[in-house]
């Protein structure tokens, strides 16, 4: 009799209350739903504000592993160069469609590659091409940090004494800040040519009708703001995808929210910028 009361209580003891079972269920459901501090926008916009000035301190010391650097510019180049080829194209036969009806209407044929050149190679091209390298590249860069982070590869990064910022966030943003001007030239030219080849086919407007309008509304230093914003979009680019992924939340849900809203985050910034620096240079220009 006794040892069978013994035996009672100790498994009595054995097993946790209902209680307390609660309690680490309802502690592990709030584990697993998103933080409020992680799913906070101006949280995100003050991480990428500290983010970007230890990038700058890391540039002005010339800190920067080329070998990753060369490598997401080998990935980054390849891997958006066929939807920017696209989008452009396509972008560029609209905006010309619109642009050379409404000059005809008016009987201004010749000034059709010139307004083709300010509306789409001033402003369109750079901030389209910069959206779709946000979608392919930008994107990318979110889920593998956030995959990372999750699969606490991170943290085995800093038991190495290997800063996750020069290893990680520093390559990023400098191969993306090269590779964009140069995506955005292959954009401008394959805009051009969908721009002259539906002028011509729907308007009977001439090759050298339609260049001669660039040509004379297009100066080089257009075309160098073009370049200087491109690099511009490509390192907030990568700095809004950088950030997004290392702050996101260690679970399956916290990645994808990271991928999402480092696009959407990303796309904020680069209208951001463009408005800043389009107002920048007509207040110089003036």
């Amino acid at each position: 009799m006794t040892k069978a009361v013994s035996k009672t209580r100790w498994l009595n003891r054995s097993q946790p209350p209902h209680r307390s079972r609660s309690r680490h269920q309802s502690i592990a459901a709030k584990a697993v739903q998103p933080s409020l501090v992680t799913e906070n926008i101006w949280f995100h916009l003050g991480m990428m504000v500290l983010l970007t000035g230890q990038i700058v301190s890391r540039l002005v010391r010339g800190r920067c592993d080329r070998r990753n650097m060369i490598e997401h510019l080998a990935c980054a180049g390849p891997d958006a160069m066929m939807p920017v080829v696209l989008t452009n194209f396509f972008a560029g036969m609209i905006f010309a469609t619109q642009s050379a009806r409404e000059m005809i209407r008016y009987g201004l044929i010749g000034q059709v590659g010139g307004a083709f050149a300010i509306g789409y190679i001033g402003e369109l091209a750079p901030i389209l091409t910069a959206a779709v390298f946000a979608c392919q590249v930008g994107s990318a860069f979110a889920a593998e940090i956030a995959s990372m982070k999750l699969t606490e590869q991170i943290d085995a990064l800093k038991l190495l004494r290997t800063d996750p910022i020069d290893y990680l966030v520093m390559p990023r943003v400098l191969a993306c800040a090269l590779m964009l001007p140069f995506l955005t030239i292959i954009g401008l030219f394959v805009g051009i040519l969908g721009g002259l080849l539906i002028t011509g086919v729907l308007y009977n407007v001439t090759t050298l009708t339609f260049l001669d309008g660039v040509r004379s509304s297009l100066a080089i230093t257009d075309v160098l703001s073009v370049l200087g914003k491109a690099s511009l979009f490509g390192g907030a680019m990568a700095i809004t995808s950088c950030s997004r992924g290392l702050t996101a939340s260690c679970h399956g849900k916290g990645v994808g929210r990271s991928v999402t809203s480092a696009v959407v985050i990303s796309w904020i910034v680069l209208f951001i910028i463009d408005f800043l620096v389009t107002v920048t240079l007509i207040v110089l220009s003036n």
